[in-house]
C-alpha cells in the first residue's frame, strides 16, 4: 500500500512540474510561454495558372516530421522615442496592426542609456553631470537626456507607449537604462541605477515580462564606456568591462525581480553580450574579453542572452548577393556561438533575443531597398529553424539618409512619397507572419545554392511555406508535401522588385502589383488577391529571380 502511495504522490508530482520541465528542454522557453497557437487567415483570390515549363527545383516538406516550436516573438519592432506619438498617427498604427509585430521594444537603441522613465525635462536627474563622457572621438558637449515623461508632439512618451502596446495587442520589451550605474555622480551610482530600474517595474504593474540590462554597453558609441572617475563616488575605472558590467548586472537583478515579487509578476531579464567572435576585436581588449568577463562575473543571473546584428560588412557598399547571404550564415554564426560559450562556461544554454537586426550595407539605398526585404524573409525563416525566443527589428522609423535608413516605415523625409508609406521590408515581413505556422517543418531542397526554404503548419493543421529565390535566375519550383492528404488547395503570393534603382529597386511588387509612388508597395496588401488552385500532387510555380513565394495549403 505504501509502494502505491508513494507511486501516486510521485507522479501527481511529475505532473505538475511538467511544464517547467517541457520549457527546460526547449531552447525559447518562456518566451513560448502565454502565448496562443496560431490560425491562418485564408485570403480572397484568383485562379493561378500553372506553368507548363519543366520544374528546374524539387522542394519537400514533411508534414509528419515536427522540428518544434516557431516563437510568436519573433516578429518584433523597435519603436523610439524621437518617431512622434505614434498613437495619433492613425496610418501609422494601422500598418503596425496589420504588421502584427506581437512585441515592441522601447525606448530602444543608444538613448536607451540616457532614458529617464520618470522625468521630464523641467525635472532632470540631479546626480546626472551635464556631460556624459563616450569612448570615441565625439565632442565633449551637454548631454541630451530623454524622457519618459513628455507633452513634445514629437517624442514618443512611456503613457503612449503603454498604449503602443495595448493598441496594437502586442507585448513589450524593455531596455532599463544601465549607464546611470557608471556616469551617475551620487554617493552608489549603481544601486542608484538599479533602484531606478526596479521603480520602473513596479511602476509597470505586470504589463512587461521581458527586460534588458542596457544597451550594446560594450561600445564606445555608448554613454558610459568611459567615465570622469574625479566625480565618481564608488570608485570605477575609467573604462568599462565585461566583468564589471556582470557585477553590477547582479545588482539590477536582485533589485528589479524583488520589485516584480512585491507586485506578484514574473520577469526575465536579459543581459548584453557580443554576438559571434571576434578574430580581431574593433574595441580592444573591452569587446574582446566582454564575454568572458560578463558571463564568470555573473552567468547564472542572466535569463536570456541579448544580441544585436546589422548582418552585412559595415557601411559597404554590398552587392545583392552579399547581403542576401548574410542573412543565414551571420544568423548560425550567432546561434553556434551562443552554444560554444555555454560549453566553456558549463553554464544551460539560454534563450536568444535578437532585440537589434537589419543591414549595415551603404551607398546604393540597400536598406530601402526589396533586398532588404528579402534579407529579412530569410533572416526570419533562419531565426525560426534555430529557434530563436524573439527577435525585434530596427526600426519602424528613423531618418531617410539617403535612403540609408533603417526605418520600416517614412518618417516624413522620403522624397516622393507620403508620410508613413511602408518601404517594401513591410510587406516581406507582413506576408511572412501571416502565412507562416508556429509548428516548425522539415524542409529539403534539391541541390540548388538560390532556393531556401522554410515551412510550419497553423494550429488548425493548414501549412505555411516560404520560398526564397535569392539568385539571379528564375526557377520552376516542384513542392511536395509528405504525408499530406493528396488533394490539396493552396494560396501563393510572389513578392519580387521593381525596375528602379539598379539592383537596389525601391518598390516591391505583390502578385505584379505596386504603388503609384516613387517608393514603397501597394497600398493595402489585405486587399490583394492570391493566387489559388486546387491539384493533386506537387505545386507547381515559378519564382522569378531574387523573389519570395509565400503559400498557405489548406
Amino acid at each position: 500500500m505504501l509502494q502505491k502511495v508513494l507511486f501516486f504522490l510521485l507522479l501527481f508530482s511529475s505532473f505538475f512540474t511538467l511544464p517547467d520541465h517541457v520549457f527546460a528542454q526547449n531552447p525559447q522557453s518562456f518566451f513560448l510561454q502565454e502565448t496562443q497557437r496560431k490560425k491562418a487567415d485564408k485570403p480572397a483570390y484568383i485562379k493561378h495558372s500553372i506553368p507548363l515549363k519543366p520544374a528546374s527545383v524539387d522542394i519537400n516538406i514533411n508534414y509528419k516530421a515536427e522540428a518544434g516550436r516557431v516563437s510568436n516573438y519573433l516578429y518584433g519592432n523597435n519603436s523610439n522615442p524621437y518617431m512622434s506619438k505614434i498613437v495619433d498617427q492613425s496610418v501609422l498604427m494601422d500598418h503596425i496592426k496589420a504588421l502584427s509585430p506581437n512585441i515592441i521594444r522601447f525606448p530602444g537603441g543608444n538613448l536607451s542609456n540616457v532614458y529617464f522613465w520618470n522625468a521630464s525635462k523641467e525635472n532632470r536627474p540631479k546626480d546626472v553631470p551635464e556631460i556624459i563622457l563616450y569612448g570615441d572621438q565625439r565632442k565633449q558637449k551637454p548631454e541630451r537626456l530623454w524622457y519618459g515623461i513628455t507633452d513634445n508632439p514629437s517624442s514618443l512618451s512611456l503613457s503612449n507607449y503603454y498604449q503602443l502596446i495595448k493598441e496594437t495587442n502586442s507585448t513589450g520589451i524593455i531596455c532599463v537604462n544601465y549607464s546611470y550605474a557608471r556616469y551617475g555622480i551620487g554617493n552608489r551610482p549603481v544601486q542608484n541605477a538599479a533602484h531606478l530600474a526596479a521603480d520602473w517595474v513596479r511602476f509597470d504593474k505586470g504589463k512587461t515580462r521581458f527586460w534588458e540590462i542596457g544597451n550594446e554597453n560594450y561600445g564606445t558609441w555608448q554613454a558610459g564606456y568611459k567615465i570622469d572617475t574625479a566625480k565618481n563616488k564608488d570608485h570605477q575605472p575609467e573604462l568599462i568591462s565585461g566583468k564589471l558590467y556582470g557585477e553590477h548586472l547582479k545588482i539590477f537583478v536582485d533589485s528589479m525581480k524583488a520589485a516584480a515579487k512585491e507586485i506578484n509578476s514574473e520577469i526575465f531579464i536579459g543581459a548584453v553580450v557580443i554576438e559571434t567572435a571576434k578574430e580581431k576585436s574593433w574595441e580592444g581588449g573591452i569587446t574582446k574579453n566582454w564575454n568572458d568577463g560578463l558571463l564568470k562575473a555573473a552567468g547564472y543571473a542572466i535569463d536570456y542572452y541579448v544580441l544585436h546584428s546589422y548582418y552585412t560588412p559595415y557601411e559597404q557598399n554590398s552587392s545583392p548577393e552579399v547581403i542576401l547571404n548574410t542573412a543565414k550564415t551571420e544568423t548560425h554564426k550567432m546561434a553556434a556561438y551562443m552554444k560554444e560559450l555555454a560549453k566553456i562556461y558549463q553554464l544551460p544554454e539560454r534563450p536568444l533575443a535578437l532585440t537589434e537586426w537589419n543591414i549595415f550595407a551603404t551607398g546604393s539605398k540597400q536598406s530601402c531597398s526589396f533586398i532588404n526585404g528579402i534579407h529579412a524573409a530569410i533572416v526570419l525563416g533562419e531565426l525560426a529553424n534555430l529557434k530563436f525566443g524573439m527577435a525585434s527589428r530596427w526600426d519602424l522609423a528613423n531618418g531617410y539618409s539617403r535612403g540609408n535608413d533603417h526605418g520600416m516605415f517614412n518618417k516624413g523625409d522620403e522624397p516622393g512619397v507620403p508620410l508613413w508609406n511602408p518601404r517594401p521590408v513591410f510587406y516581406y515581413m507582413y506576408y511572412f507572419q501571416r502565412f507562416f505556422g508556429d509548428q516548425l517543418l522539415t524542409t529539403k531542397v534539391s541541390d540548388n545554392k538560390d532556393i531556401l526554404a522554410y515551412a510550419a503548419k497553423f494550429k488548425n493543421g493548414e501549412l505555411g511555406a516560404v520560398i526564397v529565390n535569392k539568385g539571379s535566375v528564375p526557377q520552376v519550383i516542384d513542392l511536395d508535401v509528405t504525408g499530406f492528404k493528396t488533394s490539396k488547395k493552396y494560396y501563393l503570393y510572389s513578392l519580387t522588385g521593381g525596375d528602379d534603382n539598379g539592383a537596389f529597386s525601391q518598390k516591391v511588387l505583390v502578385n505584379g502589383q505596386t504603388t503609384k509612388f516613387a517608393a514603397g508597395g501597394p497600398e493595402d496588401p489585405k486587399k490583394i488577391k492570391a493566387l489559388s488552385a486546387t491539384v493533386t500532387g506537387k505545386i507547381k510555380f515559378e519564382s522569378q529571380p531574387f523573389s519570395v513565394q509565400y503559400l498557405l495549403i489548406e
